[in-house]
């Protein structure tokens, strides 16, 4: 457990949290971490642990924040110290800053994730994935995403390029999963369940990770709405963090016995969604995600050079 620039979060369950007027002091198990309180800004409690007073009281009293979210990383509540204002500078940056300027490296580094994992999958299988002219068509939009001058055609662009993504990728997937490409829910196929309940911990992760930065999540670039801006910043992560392991299950873990799909739902075997589960937290980057925000926020805050993390 480590913190990250300024904003230390507390996952899972069964942690006892406590500070001296020197550090903080974290346990679960016979294991225990020691933060210097005058480093801890921000604490991140999510899911269910035991917080006592003393934590509270010397974590307030020291000018940090403590902000609380349910297990999927959706925040509830915080508690500030009396004239706290170190998120207003953050969210003045974020309310002025040019949505142009993050949308679109946002947008062709998601576009670019896709297209690395769809070639490795097709290395994979030895022969292309592509249909003829698509694997073109992409690059071209690549290239356009570069000189992309208006929001409406980054979007247009960004739900197109994705669209086709997922029609790619069900060619490499089993017929029998009944997956032709990304639906809203509620999903009647297994591999749609599987990419939600990816994208779910996802969003929770970088959720976290964002708030700990006073970033207002509703607040996007390329995403309108709420979640707008968490939604940005896992577009680029989704193909290395989720549906690289969602893929795997899909050809080599699932089978019949794994799943129930009728005509309005299809649900997972409690024993697959574990299994999924604990892949899923092997698989997402939570250092990598905190790196993000913290670029977005230094580029927010001092008119720095936005760069977008992904897998490569």
């Amino acid at each position: 457990m480590a913190a990250t620039g300024t904003w230390l979060p507390v996952f899972g369950y069964g942690g006892h949290i406590k500070a001296t007027a020197q550090e903080v002091i974290i346990s679960r198990g016979s294991e225990t971490w020691r933060y210097p309180l005058d480093k801890v800004k921000h604490l991140l409690i999510v899911g269910g642990h035991t917080l006592h007073t003393s934590a509270v009281t010397n974590l307030l009293k020291s000018g940090a924040a403590i902000t609380f979210f349910d297990i999927d990383g959706t925040p509830v509540g915080c508690l500030y110290p009396y004239g706290y204002r170190q998120d207003e500078e953050v969210r003045l940056a974020q309310e002025r800053a040019a949505p142009h300027r993050f949308a679109q490296p946002l947008a062709r580094a998601a576009l670019q994730s896709r297209l690395l994992l769809l070639g490795e999958l097709s290395d994979h299988r030895g022969e292309t994935i592509f249909y003829s002219g698509e694997l073109e068509f992409l690059h071209q939009v690549r290239e356009e995403l570069e000189v992309s001058v208006t929001m409406e055609e980054l979007r247009r662009l960004s739900r197109l390029t994705a669209d086709m993504y997922y029609e790619i990728l069900a060619r490499t997937i089993p017929p029998e999963l009944g997956f032709r490409r990304r639906t809203k829910p509620p999903h009647t196929d297994p591999v749609n369940t599987m990419f939600s309940l990816g994208y779910a911990m996802l969003y929770g992760n970088c959720c976290v990770s964002v708030v700990g930065a006073h970033l207002n999540p509703d607040r996007g670039m390329l995403h309108e709405g709420p979640g707008g801006l968490v939604y940005d910043l896992i577009e680029p992560q989704k193909a290395s963090m989720v549906d690289r392991i969602v893929l795997r299950f899909a050809r080599e873990g699932v089978s019949t016995d794994d799943y129930e799909c009728g005509e309005k739902r299809c649900y997972l075997d409690p024993a697959i969604v574990n299994l999924l589960t604990a892949a899923l937290r092997e698989s997402i980057d939570q250092n990598r995600l905190d790196a993000q925000v913290r670029i977005l926020r230094d580029a927010l805050l001092s008119n720095a050079e936005f760069q977008v993390l992904y897998w490569y």
